[in-house]
């Protein structure tokens, strides 16, 4: 480890037998709860995920760290990390994009963060509510993403869903 990163530590975490360990060097954006069916099934509930630029993550202990390709989720070339021994869901890794998402509650306390929204509430699961007054979003269109859309169409189509915008234009990062 160098020794720029030495006293730049922002937070730490890992699985809960211990055989994954992380730490992160630089910001940490606020926590998103993912309601879709592919978290919900990775972590058996909603998920809370905040995350960092990928660069900013040293694995301090891997042994226990494996990754499945998630085939199913409607970002493309997504990885799932978890911990092989304990079963920790631990990230969520779009590869080839600047950021990496973290399970917030594989990072030690105090996390001094905050959640500010709920993500993929179109697939969220019947057997709860989303009762507090956090944003919610039908899709995720992470914030650390910016997009330029291309529409062919008269204005007024803007005022439509995220989901009907998604199948009628194309969106290309800036």
């Amino acid at each position: 480890m160098s020794e720029e990163h030495e006293n730049t530590t922002s937070a730490t975490g890992g699985c809960l037998c211990g055989k994954v360990r992380f730490e992160v060097y630089g910001e940490l954006l606020t926590v998103i709860n993912c309601h879709c069916s592919k978290c919900r099934r990775f972590h058996g509930n909603v998920s809370a995920y905040t995350s960092t630029q990928r660069e900013n993550l040293v694995m301090t202990r891997e042994d226990g760290l494996k990754w499945y390709r998630s085939t199913q989720d409607e970002t493309s070339n997504v990885h799932r990390g978890f911990c092989k021994e304990c079963g920790s869901s631990l990230f969520w890794d779009p590869r080839g994009k600047k950021n990496i998402s973290i399970a917030a509650g594989a990072l030690d306390p105090p996390t001094h963060l905050k959640t500010t929204r709920h993500v993929w509430v179109d697939q969220k699961g019947d057997y709860y509510e989303i009762t507090d007054d956090l944003t919610p979003q039908l899709h995720w269109i992470p914030a650390h993403d910016v997009f330029t859309i291309h529409f062919n169409g008269p204005l007024g189509r803007f005022n439509q869903t995220v989901d009907h915008l998604q199948r009628r234009c194309f969106a290309t990062p800036r």
